[in-house]
């Protein structure tokens, strides 16, 4: 799949043996910028926990993948920084250090050579979407990917939602229609069967993203996560690295 993150949006968790994996979302501020952070977490022995992910700044869509550890009792956390997904053997452009701890992630960002940069702060704890009004229809696409979402919501509540997408050059493609809106916390989640969307707020956006949605799709098809503006405007969520 040509987006390395594309999984998982919600908090998921499986144990074999001693270790535990998790996905993690978090919202907040890099800085005076707004960003969202999807982060990939092991549980090693010792009760600490191997990280991997990113984050995008939402206003500029830039990404940032990060990689390090949180360790066990407070949470304290270092994450090299880079704008590769494989860091290792690459120089680092920055590393995040701080405390993730009762759901709050916040600390230091720090430039290149150690000089302090800029602070952040990012929770696990969406806002709610019980007044969210909208009507939307827009396309987005990157190279080969397309699609096109529309829906309406008054007040936090569904009334339709259709999200189309295709992969060229074989033409695979997806469909979501009739979902059922579902009771969710920090947002709002609609499905059919194991295929659900959800909507959260993410700073001055509304981010839309599918999980177990496969069945809905072509061999080769997906459906790459979105943000809508307050003009009911479009885009991929994470476009490929320049």
């Amino acid at each position: 799949m040509k987006y390395a993150w594309i999984v998982l949006f919600s908090l998921s968790a499986s144990v074999s043996g001693k270790e535990a994996n998790e996905t993690r979302e978090l919202v907040g501020q890099v800085g005076s910028r707004s960003a969202l952070m999807v982060m990939h977490a092991t549980q090693r022995a010792d009760g600490g926990w191997q990280l991997t992910g990113e984050y995008v700044l939402l206003p500029t869509l830039a990404r940032r993948f990060v990689e390090g550890e949180r360790s066990p009792e407070l949470g304290v956390t270092t994450l090299k920084e880079g704008n590769t997904a494989i860091l290792y053997g690459r120089p680092a452009t920055g590393e995040l250090r701080g405390t993730w701890h009762g759901g709050m992630f916040k600390g230091m960002r720090y430039g290149p050579g150690g000089q302090e940069r800029e602070r952040f702060e990012l929770s696990e704890q969406f806002p709610p979407l019980d007044g969210y009004s909208a009507g939307v229809r827009c396309d987005a696409g990157d190279g080969r990917y397309a699609s096109t979402l529309a829906y309406s919501i008054e007040s936090g509540k569904l009334a339709n939602l259709e999200w189309r997408s295709r992969v060229a050059p074989g033409g695979h493609s997806c469909l979501l229609t009739g979902l059922k809106q579902q009771p969710f916390k920090g947002g709002l989640r609609f499905a059919s069967g194991r295929c659900s969307v959800t909507l959260r707020e993410a700073g001055e956006f509304v981010r839309i993203a599918a999980e177990n949605c496969t069945a809905q799709c072509g061999s080769e098809a997906y459906l790459e996560p979105l943000i809508v503006d307050r003009r009911g405007r479009c885009q991929l969520l994470r476009q490929e690295p320049k």
